[in-house]
């Protein structure tokens, strides 16, 4: 069964020094600017700069009262003390820890337990098992889903059974992996980054969103600008952009301005329009783009823009838009 989350919240791996490095007082302003703006779902890792971006985000959640936010984070990945930083890509300037790969039982409370200490705060809502898919793992990726699916499921759902947590799934970047996860076990909710977007829908759409909706599971839709295309960014899947994607994205800016929309805004519109879609996340490092985020949540996209879209052929006809 889905859990209802906070339609918009706040993606934690720009706060893991993505790219470059951030100033811890960049750091605060941009949480505490998010918490002023009204975000109350935060979405995080140990991933996200080896346990920096959970440091920094325990910095401001430890102090506000436990009801009033939703707070996930993810498993798959245990931090071991080193001699100095992984700096693991897309991450800079990390806390010197050595990621070990666990998706067991045992790993997944062990990394829960670690999450907790890290941001001190005594319980989470959501967990999600990360990264168990090919573009991270390679051809090992289908051992890692089947300990998981052995392991780190099962604990996550006698944690969920037993109140403790209020649901788990996967945090991935690809389709397949969330498909398997429906044969073989009982998530509530996928944060899937960067599969459904204005830029790239079809897999999820044909493939995975009707069984979502059959069995009543939700998805979180991270990535929502494609780590900043649709943002008038320089990244592509934590990459540079590729020719085509930048053609794309050029012909979905021109339909934007002579709709007279902020496709920001209209990516994130795009993404929630979905009746699987539980949540969306976009992720920043700027302390100006929570208030940002805020406006394009709140905005009113004519539905001349979603003809027009369609129209153009730059988006299927049976995708979902908003009404």
């Amino acid at each position: 069964m889905r859990i209802t989350l906070p339609r918009i919240g706040l993606g934690g791996a720009p706060l893991g020094n993505m790219f470059h490095p951030l100033s811890e007082e960049t750091a605060d302003a941009t949480l505490n600017a998010a918490w002023d703006a009204g975000f109350r779902y935060y979405d995080v890792s140990p991933h996200y700069g080896a346990g920096l971006a959970e440091q920094r985000f325990g910095r401001l959640l430890s102090g506000k009262p436990r009801d009033e936010y939703v707070l996930s984070t993810k498993v798959g990945r245990l931090l071991q003390p080193a001699s100095q930083p992984e700096n693991a890509k897309p991450f800079v300037d990390e806390l010197p820890n050595k990621r070990v790969p666990d998706y067991s039982a045992d790993g997944a409370r062990r990394s829960i337990e670690d999450s907790l200490e890290r941001m001190g705060v005594d319980r989470l809502d959501v967990v999600f098992i990360h990264d168990v898919s090919e573009d991270q793992w390679g051809p090992q990726w289908r051992e890692y889903f089947q300990q998981a699916m052995n392991g780190a499921a099962k604990a996550l759902t006698q944690l969920r059974d037993e109140g403790v947590i209020r649901g788990w799934g996967l945090g991935v970047n690809r389709v397949e992996p969330c498909r398997l996860a429906l044969e073989q076990s009982d998530p509530n909710v996928f944060l899937l980054a960067g599969r459904y977007s204005l830029l790239e829908h079809d897999e999820a759409l044909d493939t995975l969103f009707p069984t979502c909706l059959a069995r009543d599971v939700g998805v979180v839709v991270g990535g929502p600008f494609n780590s900043g295309v649709l943002a008038g960014g320089d990244h592509y899947e934590y990459d540079q952009i590729p020719p085509q994607v930048a053609q794309r994205r050029e012909q979905l800016k021109a339909a934007a301005e002579r709709c007279g929309v902020d496709l920001r805004a209209a990516a994130l519109h795009f993404c929630l329009a979905n009746p699987v879609v539980a949540s969306v996340i976009p992720g920043t490092a700027n302390p100006e783009r929570p208030r940002q985020y805020m406006e394009y949540f709140n905005a009113q996209v004519p539905r001349e823009f979603w003809q027009t879209l369609k129209h153009d052929g730059l988006l299927r006809e049976d995708a979902p838009v908003p009404i």
